[in-house]
């Protein structure tokens, strides 16, 4: 689309750059940083001087707790009079705790919603001065914005990177960024692609402030990816923007940012609230309409009370890079996969280490600009789940680490208790259909065999059970109401969604779709968890971002068992009672209906339901970024460019480092194999058929081997 007048681009290639042109320095000189790995259990916690945290700090924490244990405290006396006329059995005592142990983590979202609900009626957060109502202030350091990747779709990947620099350079601060795109793709054809568009950024930009390094090994994945980047060239920039592959931001967030961090000098981090954008299929939108209305809402209600304790989400967020390089080098795990290793839910560490060492870390949950892409589907959001999972569990391991500050500490519990509450659920559903099975077949017995003069009547209070039921859904779904109330009360942000009754109408349909999909979510998570403890790695896979449809075996393969589970424990609830079978719907109907959902869910559609603001009235740099992504899309085949793209191949070889030399044991098998392979070969045709993808990305590795690949596509 045009980004003045909205009109359909026509799609082209990524335009090649001129012949004899001058081929860009893929890298500035290095300014090199030491970041040496933290120690768990070695360092003292230090605070933030006085002045940068927030009055009365201490008392919102109070607040959030009391309000967690009050409302926690009510509904476990109110389930123990449902269980309980006379004493509890064993099945009604863990049930009992397991039921206190989720309402408590309900109470605590609720409490963290309903402060969030006064403080968004309340007006905008400005803290740290970050206020977008404000003229845009100036900078007098360096600052870096970096974009991992790994194998992702490189027309997109900098149509965003361009969108996102030509919006800082209309800040008029251009001068003061440089722009890094950190490779660490292991697709052969992806790698070429990515230079390739980097190639033709440079020519249609003439930016020589914008960079691509890719790493020979990826070791550690981001987070080694984000570190190699801080040591080789870190000591050059006062702070670092992280962006993610998906991640769009304004000039003037980041400028903001960058701002911050240089007027704040004791703070270290600086995390914004990304809003999802583009989402096309039903899942997608549900996504980015439940994030656009009940997030920011959320986000105010945390950055409340966690002040200069909040955490980092890995992207679209200010690092300080002293700093950071200092206190956030992670440590190697002991043991093996999943929980030894490299961690790989490395932010909240990052984030808990720098608070360690007397960083405040903190959310500006107010400042627009901030935006990135959801998963299409359920499916696909389940696998990058999977790895989120290991990711939290993995801190088990980092919980004990000396000196944190217990707001970080919780940062970890809050990360695992996502995950743990899945399999709790279904515990708790097991043992409900459990109790209601003893209480149809199991005849009771009356009197103990000790001398008594009443019976004991071994029933349940009904109607208060029904009490409880209702009131604990109403606080899940409450915190979704007062976003609603919020925001129908503000003119501006009414009408950016439509108008209240469209946005009422999304906001049913968001509640019913989304408690279709949790059992569903529940079960996937649930096995997950027991995934990881039995000791299964996640790995590194890559991230769908467009299509999430699945052809019908598929479907059926991954979703046809929820369904026959839903369906068997629909019709054995109703052959208990009516009641169970009642008291089961929530779960069962999800379940019946998982196959169905996930191929309705990963389809287009809903556009005339819910609608975001951004979708209504989309911000220039989102439009550019859809123009230009139109405009770039280009899948251009390995063989292809290693033909054709001689100003991309020419470019490849002249970045190419020496291979790092080796010890007679440390033999690199692999590359010595691929050019053993690559001497038989008489044509491009045979060698790009016969190598394997692991071959190939030796050979564009090492400097030798990719000028006799060269010298097959002159043939």
């Amino acid at each position: 689309m045009d980004a003045v007048t909205g009109a359909e681009m026509p799609r082209r290639s990524a335009p090649p750059l001129s012949p004899g042109s001058e081929t860009p320095p893929f890298l500035p000189p290095e300014a090199r940083l030491d970041m040496p790995g933290q120690p768990l259990h070695g360092e003292a916690r230090r605070d933030p001087p006085a002045g940068s945290r927030p009055r009365y700090l201490a008392l919102r924490r109070v607040f959030i707790i009391l309000a967690t244990l009050a409302m926690t405290g009510i509904a476990a006396e109110q389930m123990y009079l449902v269980l309980s006329v006379s004493t509890l059995t064993i099945l009604e005592t863990a049930i009992l705790v397991l039921f206190v142990a989720m309402f408590a983590w309900i109470a605590f979202s609720f409490a963290n919603a309903f402060a969030g609900f006064v403080l968004t009626l309340a007006g905008p957060d400005t803290s740290l001065g970050i206020d977008p109502r404000a003229p845009l202030p100036g900078l007098d350091k360096r600052h870096a914005l970096l974009v991992p990747t790994y194998n992702e779709d490189p027309a997109r990947l900098f149509a965003r990177l361009q969108a996102t620099w030509e919006s800082i350079a209309d800040t008029g601060l251009a001068d003061r960024f440089d722009v890094f795109v950190l490779s660490d793709t292991t697709d052969p054809a992806i790698w070429l692609n990515e230079e390739e568009q980097y190639l033709a950024l440079i020519a249609r930009t003439g930016s020589r402030r914008i960079f691509y390094r890719h790493r020979r090994d990826n070791v550690a994945r981001k987070a080694g990816n984000i570190a190699d980047w801080v040591t080789r060239f870190g000591g050059a920039y006062e702070s670092m923007v992280i962006l993610d592959a998906d991640s769009l931001m304004t000039g003037d967030a980041v400028v903001r940012l960058a701002a911050a961090l240089e007027r704040h000098p004791e703070i270290g981090l600086v995390q914004t609230l990304p809003v999802i954008v583009n989402g096309g299929s039903v899942f997608a939108r549900l996504q980015q309409f439940a994030g656009r209305l009940y997030g920011p809402m959320l986000a105010r209600g945390i950055a409340w009370w966690f002040g200069t304790e909040s955490n980092y989400w890995g992207h679209n967020a200010a690092i300080r890079v002293k700093a950071f390089a200092a206190h956030a080098g992670l440590p190697e795990l002991s043991g093996r996969k999943p929980f030894g290793g490299h961690i790989l839910s490395h932010d909240f560490v990052e984030a808990a280490l720098m608070r360690r060492a007397g960083w405040g870390v903190v959310m500006a949950p107010s400042l627009p600009g901030s935006y990135e892409e959801t998963p299409p589907s359920i499916t696909e959001f389940a696998a990058r789940d999977r790895r989120w999972c290991q990711g939290n569990l993995q801190h088990l391991k980092v919980l004990p680490a000396r000196g944190l500050h217990p707001v970080s500490r919780l940062h970890f519990l809050i990360g695992i208790g996502a995950y743990i509450t899945a399999p709790m659920w279904f515990v708790f559903l097991i043992i409900g259909i459990l109790i209601s099975l003893q209480a149809h077949f199991i005849r009771p017995e009356y009197f103990s065999k000790g001398f008594t003069l009443f019976p004991v009547w071994p029933a349940e209070d009904p109607i208060r059970a029904a009490y409880v039921f209702g009131a604990t859904m109403g606080m899940l779904i409450l915190p979704k109401l007062l976003a609603l109330i919020a925001t129908l009360f503000r003119g501006g942000e009414r009408r950016s969604f439509g108008g209240g009754i469209r946005l009422s109408g999304g906001v049913v349909v968001e509640i019913v779709l989304a408690a279709l999909i949790a059992p569903s979510m529940m079960v996937f998570q649930s096995s997950a968890v027991f995934s990881v403890l039995a000791g299964r790695d996640a790995g590194w896979q890559v991230q769908r971002r467009d299509d999430g449809s699945l052809p019908f075996a598929e479907l059926m393969r991954r979703y046809g068992p929820l369904t026959l589970i839903g369906l068997l424990l629909a019709a054995a609830a109703y052959a208990v009672s009516f009641s169970l079978f009642l008291w089961m719907t929530p779960v069962t109907v999800g379940l019946s209906l998982a196959m169905p959902l996930a191929a309705f869910t990963a389809r287009k559609g809903l556009g005339a339901v819910m609608v975001a603001p951004e979708e209504r009235t989309p911000p220039a740099v989102l439009v550019r970024a859809n123009t230009l992504a139109n405009e770039l899309a280009t899948d251009t085949p390995l063989d292809e460019v290693l033909r054709r793209r001689t100003e991309v191949t020419e470019a490849h070889l002249s970045q190419l480092a020496p291979p790092p030399p080796h010890s007679p044991g440390d033999i690199d098998r692999e590359l010595v194999i691929a050019k053993a392979r690559l001497a038989e070969f008489g044509s491009l045709d045979q060698a790009m058929t016969l190598l394997t993808a692991r071959e190939k990305r030796s050979i564009l590795s090492d400097p030798d081997a990719f000028r006799s690949l060269m010298a097959l596509a002159r043939k």
